[in-house]
């Protein structure tokens, strides 16, 4: 079974993240495959819209904990590590059809950036999303530090970020972070009826509409996605991050020090 599968529904494709044994955790492999279904998807004229969920009990926890040891052993190698992550969230955005995140479990860290690349969200009541990196010395640095904000305004996103907030599906929508709500069993319909929603428009339009509306709302996001990694860097070296990668291996609290 491929590690990232497709379902076309009409119109609509569904992108898979199918690693469910391990929470949908985002290794290389996974993101690969990610970008080879989105890049399909983007070129299929027949596709419409596209969904992404994960298959298993959550969305994604996010990122693999093996890659942000390799980071945390070779902070020089944030680029490299981070190039192709941001190149597959892109797509999501660049593309001109309409892209859905379904979420459901749990949306956690690269995760919640991949979401934040879609164009809309629909979430269960009882599921939980948050960006933690905070908690482990570091910042949100595919994008997510960079779209928030555009999302849910500059207030609500220096809370969620700055405090590596974990809020639940009502609370998401309240502030704008998700556009539908649904209990979990009833979040296929939910989805499904915000795709017919926009499958009932001229995608043309659609698409065009997405474009302008994306450059109003981040002119900068070149710059910001390029501040990101750098001031990532900066955060990969010092002692916090080195102390919370051993903390989780550990199973503990880390004892951050500030330097």
């Amino acid at each position: 079974m491929s590690i990232v599968t497709t379902e076309d529904r009409d119109a609509v494709r569904h992108v898979v993240l199918n690693r469910p044994e391990k929470r949908n955790a985002l290794n290389d492999e996974l993101i690969l495959a990610l970008r080879e279904a989105i890049a399909g998807a983007a070129a299929d004229h027949a596709v419409k819209a596209v969904v992404l969920r994960g298959a298993g009990p959550m969305f994604s926890s996010g990122m693999d904990f093996a890659g942000l040891g390799a980071l945390a052993a070779d902070p020089a190698s944030l680029r490299t590590f981070r190039r192709p992550i941001l190149e597959t969230w892109n797509l999501l955005e660049e593309m001109t059809k309409p892209t859905i995140a379904q979420i459901h479990g749990a949306c956690i860290g690269g995760a919640m950036e991949l979401v934040l690349a879609c164009d809309l969200r629909v979430m269960a009541t009882d599921a939980i999303i948050g960006m933690p990196e905070t908690r482990v010395g570091l910042i949100p640095d595919v994008g997510g530090s960079s779209r928030l904000p555009a999302i849910v305004g500059l207030g609500r996103a220096k809370e969620l970020i700055m405090a590596s907030r974990l809020i639940d599906g009502t609370e998401a929508e309240r502030i704008g972070l998700v556009n539908r709500v649904a209990e979990a069993d009833g979040l296929d319909a939910a989805t499904e009826q915000l795709c017919g929603e926009l499958l009932a428009c001229a995608p043309v339009a659609v698409g065009y509409a997405k474009r302008v509306l994306d450059a109003a709302a981040k002119p900068a996001l070149a710059v910001t996605l390029e501040q990101e990694v750098t001031y990532q860097r900066l955060c990969a070296e010092t002692e916090d991050f080195g102390e919370a990668t051993r903390a989780f291996a550990e199973k503990r609290q880390p004892t951050f020090s500030g330097r």
